[in-house]
């Protein structure tokens, strides 16, 4: 099993919004690939709520049965649609993935 976490620090003011708008957009993007990707086995999207200068905005976990199937996931087009908006309105990213 693979563990994919993402987490991405927002612009204050992106693509016509503000952070918490972009956040929320973001986590139902995320959360509408379940039904689409069927690689997916878990997929739980978080919008920070304590807002200091260590904290990201915005966290992804998701798990998959391989990296076979998170590759998958990756190059899909409804995820590559989602990695386009999050590609406007964030200013950096950071990620790791893990067998468990």
């Amino acid at each position: 099993m693979i563990k994919h976490i993402v987490m991405w620090k927002l612009e204050e003011f992106a693509d016509g919004r503000n952070k918490l708008e972009n956040a929320k957009i973001i986590k139902e993007k995320l959360e509408a690939l379940v039904g689409i990707i069927p690689k997916i086995i878990k997929l739980e999207v978080g919008i920070d709520i304590l807002g200091t200068s260590q904290s990201y905005d915005v966290v992804l976990v998701s798990e998959f049965k391989s990296l076979e199937d998170l590759n998958i996931y990756a190059n899909h087009s409804e995820h590559l649609k989602v990695g386009e908006f999050v590609g406007k309105v964030r200013k950096d990213r950071i990620a790791v993935d893990y067998e468990f």
